[in-house]
């Protein structure tokens, strides 16, 4: 049903794309490109998306991120609402994640290590014994090849990576695309492709930092959160899922009616312990149009995720220390920003049981996820 609905959603963006003469060279006008810097002899670009209502959404090909994300409140006051940064020396200085496409597999793989067709893969550890996110130097670290899309409606832009066999010790040399589009409604609509030419593993997101008061603007404990997911998958003691399902009722972790995020972090529950916080991944119902909701009282500002995939992972930046200095020279404090991450379940490699994240030669991987924005 999910995965249908989305796939409508995708047709009415392709429709609209195809109405009226003359509607490639405004959706140009809508995407302002400009150099960034360079990396590793490659350029970076910071292209710039207006949708018509006026509303801005930045990206960066390097790693693919969203850099800024401007829309208004109840009053119509605008403000950029994710973290990142003003310049290209800051964002490599600065934290790889903020805004990223992260693989070549997001969130964590036990002991840096995994088994497909009986070979052992070894992946560079860098989250205690775990591999994070594809590694130090995953697709959050490189420069993608950028192209913007003419035949779109709306602003929109295709970021292309092709990745090598063995990088970061993951086998096949996987190509993986991601196109922004940026609607008059303040979607952005993130589709999702990924082949392979050897049997591997995928899980690929975006890691999105979020205070709807404005990034840097207080922290984000006060936000109202709903996220239609009856289970979660519990942890152990380095974040590595013990392979239980865990029905989120009769827990702090249960967010299937709206609560206040800072309501219950604070409990004393062996899982907010582990995690110092939210920092879980949600077994998602996906039998509802939208499957995550943030509001902000104070601006009015709601964020919805929609997606296809089976987990979303809620971060609610409990190791932000305020040593990264974002926009503006603000710094990012402790739980000042919030992370949705669609995906699939962490470890996923080393669970059978877990839904498979093997894409094999042949097949392509499509996914898609949404963040719309809107006020009340």
């Amino acid at each position: 049903m999910k995965r249908n609905q989305l796939l409508s959603l995708t047709m009415v963006v392709a429709v609209v794309a195809f109405t009226g003469c003359g509607q490639s060279s405004k959706s140009k006008e809508m995407v302002k490109q400009e150099l960034f810097g360079t990396h590793q002899g490659k350029e970076v670009f910071l292209l710039t998306l207006t949708n018509k209502v006026g509303n801005v959404l930045k990206l960066t090909n390097f790693g693919a991120k969203i850099n800024w994300i401007e829309i208004p409140d109840k009053n119509g006051n605008k403000e950029n609402i994710t973290f990142g940064y003003d310049t290209f020396d800051a964002t490599v200085k600065g934290d790889m994640s903020f805004g990223s496409v992260v693989g070549r597999y997001a969130n964590r793989i036990a002991n840096g290590k995994f088994t497909l067709d009986s070979v052992e893969y070894a992946l560079p550890v860098n989250n205690g014994p775990n591999c994070l996110h594809g590694g130090p130097l995953g697709w959050h670290s490189v420069v993608w090849e950028t192209e913007i899309v003419k035949e779109s409606g709306f602003p929109a832009v295709k970021f292309t990576y092709i990745s090598p066999d063995m990088e970061q010790g993951f086998p096949g040399t996987a190509t993986a695309q991601v196109v922004y589009t940026w609607t008059d409604n303040n979607e952005i609509i993130m589709d999702y492709k990924v082949t392979t030419d050897k049997r591997t593993v995928i899980n690929i997101t975006n890691h999105a930092y979020f205070n709807l008061h404005g990034a840097g603007n207080g922290d984000i404990l006060d936000h109202v959160l709903t996220l239609k997911a009856s289970a979660f998958t519990p942890v152990d003691s380095v974040m590595i899922p013990t392979g239980e399902i865990r029905p989120v009722t009769g827990t702090p972790l249960d967010f299937t009616t709206p609560h206040m995020i800072g309501e219950r972090i604070g409990d004393n529950y062996d899982q907010l312990i582990l995690g110092n916080g939210y920092d879980h991944n949600y077994v998602l119902d996906n039998k509802e149009p939208v499957d995550v909701i943030v509001y902000d009282p104070v601006s009015g500002r709601t964020l919805e995720v929609i997606t296809d995939q089976p987990g979303m992972q809620l971060y609610t930046g409990n190791f932000l220390n305020g040593t990264k200095i974002g926009h503006g020279g603000k710094p990012f404090n402790h739980r000042s920003g919030l992370c949705l991450e669609s995906g699939h379940y962490p470890d996923s490699p080393n669970h059978p049981d877990f839904p498979t994240t093997v894409l094999n030669p042949g097949e392509t991987l499509t996914t898609q996820t949404i963040y719309r924005f809107s006020v009340k």
